[in-house]
């Protein structure tokens, strides 16, 4: 999947126009060349040889384009709702553990995800940009639960990194016996030291 973003493509198909199709291949080649915070709607649109509204008209926003055209199987948004969301009596470590497991535990979803953790580790194109959407998507979302926390950008971002880091032993790495313990055991183990993240600014007070 990462290795469309850093291929050019080949040309238009021939035969019937597939204008969705020929946005998600322009998509690829320009968030693979400028990253994603460089990459525009109107530039992906003149790449794809098609009007700005049409890009709008399959997919709404460049947000939402780049979710199609990476494969990735969640949006950001209800992400970061989730970990935010404190109706409940779970704490933000409890909620982002629950909401991390809920999208890596689907096996058909599982495959993209871990093709763009291999490929950022790998070449720094991807790198970059899994590192300028998960910036401007995810932690600008994510911080809303750490409105008012001393460091919030920091904790949310040792939060974050703590869960990738379990991602690659789990699911591929899969070391044992993290790879094969129950997602509740895995909560109660690990949601109290995400939940430190945020607790602790306020402990140093």
């Amino acid at each position: 999947m990462v290795g469309k973003v850093l291929r050019a493509r080949s040309g238009r198909r021939r035969g019937a126009p597939d204008t969705k199709g020929e946005i998600l291949a322009a998509a690829r080649e320009v968030f693979g060349e400028r990253g994603y915070d460089g990459a525009s709607v109107r530039a992906i649109a003149a790449a794809a040889g098609v009007d700005p509204a049409l890009v709008h008209h399959y997919f709404g926003t460049k947000e939402k384009l780049f979710l199609v055209a990476m494969e990735i199987p969640f949006d950001p948004a209800v992400i970061a709702d989730a970990i935010a969301d404190d109706s409940g009596d779970a704490g933000v470590g409890e909620r982002a553990m629950r909401t991390f497991l809920s999208v890596w535990g689907q096996p058909s979803g599982r495959a993209p995800m871990l093709a763009l953790l291999r490929s950022a580790l790998q070449h720094e194109t991807a790198a970059r940009l899994l590192r300028q959407f998960v910036t401007r998507a995810l932690l600008g979302r994510v911080l809303v639960a750490f409105e008012g926390v001393p460091d919030g950008a920091l904790r949310a971002e040792a939060m974050v990194s703590h869960m990738i880091g379990i991602a690659i032993i789990r699911y591929v790495v899969k070391l044992e016996p993290m790879a094969s313990v129950s997602d509740e055991e895995l909560v109660a183990l690990v949601a109290p030291v995400l939940q430190r993240y945020y607790d602790g600014a306020f402990e140093q007070d």
